[in-house]
């Protein structure tokens, strides 16, 4: 189940247990603007194989930087 983190435990999860930030706008939003070291997996794209690109060892911290 998703949990909603404020912007220091994203900070701490990436600095001491290698989050994985997962932008999930579409790629023209992402090239536009997106958090430094975050990779691009569309929502709306993804599935099980594009899942796969994520490492299964590391936690994962999913958002969307929407301006509306």
């Amino acid at each position: 189940m998703p949990t909603i983190i404020e912007r220091d435990e994203v900070r701490r999860l990436v600095a001491e247990e290698g989050a994985q930030l997962v932008e999930v706008l579409p790629n023209r939003e992402y090239e536009d603007e997106h958090l430094q070291g975050a990779m691009n997996l569309p929502l709306k794209q993804l599935n099980r194989e594009t899942a796969g690109r994520l490492d299964r060892g590391r936690p994962v911290i999913t958002y969307c930087h929407d301006y509306l």
